[in-house]
């Protein structure tokens, strides 16, 4: 297969590359300067530009660009940058699509479990409804913009939680602060933190793309639940760290804002259950196996 990732050189997307060329296709990636590389493909997603040709020679298409909603604090500006981005990306493929005169058979497009809102402990499946706040309108808008790709494009929605790696990623902060043995949960530790291996999402997601009857809406998260205090102690064991130094969510809303209640303390319980009806089987099922796997135990 030759597949076409935007965000190529994000966590997931490099992820998604590398697996793709390990098991013998071609990933084609999108670039915003001058294509250096056979494998890259100039775009201005802020023009609706996508170099002519491109969309005729893909088979699938994989979209995860968008500015990260990891840099704090959120101002308007910011924001605006991280709704904009995402729906820029995302209208610039799907208009492609629509105008190519060979369209790929899937477009596999991001999506986030900010959908959901916080909901403390309710168990989330893809049947779940939306929820409230920033988050939660950025995935539903993003969402929609990728369902305007033609009836005979399959669109996938990759709903992603926190994605768990060696590169730290959505750990980047806390798992340093683990390693000096000064982390802890953040505010009561009891939110509920939907989570995966950047393995199993990138896996996910090729998986999807080689399903013909996989469609919508999946949750892209591991089969085990895990709260926010279970999640830093599981990686403080496997660093042979305390981990007993709670963050009070009082600070956390002061020093970061929105941001803070968006992305640390709010409460997502999600299961993937219409990923485990397709067959996907996980590398790293357990919170012990991925936990162990990003210190680099295995």
């Amino acid at each position: 297969m030759r597949v076409l990732i935007s965000g190529a050189s994000g966590l997931i997307g490099t992820e998604v590359a590398r697996q793709l060329r390990e098991a013998g296709h071609e990933p084609i990636r999108l670039v915003r300067r001058a294509a250096l590389a056979p494998d890259e493909v100039f775009w201005n997603p802020t023009e609706g530009f996508i170099t002519a040709g491109t969309i005729e020679t893909i088979d699938a298409v994989v979209n995860m660009a968008g500015a990260t909603t990891g840099k704090i604090p959120w101002t308007k500006t910011y924001k605006q940058e991280i709704v904009k981005s995402r729906i820029d990306s995302t209208r610039t493929l799907v208009n492609a699509i629509s105008s190519a005169s060979k369209r790929p058979k899937v477009l596999v497009s991001g999506s986030a479990s900010g959908l959901y809102g916080d909901r403390g402990a309710e168990l989330l499946s893809e049947e779940s409804g939306k929820g409230t706040g920033f988050l939660s309108d950025l995935a539903f808008a993003w969402e929609q913009e990728a369902l305007k790709a033609p009836s005979d494009v399959r669109v996938v929605l990759a709903r992603t939680t926190m994605v768990m790696s060696r590169k730290l990623g959505a750990l980047g902060r806390l798992l340093p602060l683990l390693k000096l043995g000064v982390g802890g949960a953040l505010g009561n530790g009891k939110q509920w933190w939907a989570w995966i291996s950047v393995k199993d999402e990138a896996a996910a997601i090729i998986h999807l793309i080689n399903t013909p009857t996989a469609s919508g809406a999946f949750n892209l998260t591991a089969p085990e639940p895990a709260t926010c205090s279970q999640i830093v102690k599981s990686l403080a064991k496997h660093l042979h760290r305390p981990a007993f130094l709670k963050v009070p969510a009082f600070a956390m809303k002061a020093l970061i804002g929105e941001a803070a209640v968006e992305l640390l303390l709010c409460s997502q319980n999600m299961v993937p259950t219409k990923l485990l009806a397709t067959g996907f089987k996980f590398e790293h099922p357990t919170l012990d196996q991925a936990s162990a796997w990003v210190v680099g135990k295995d």
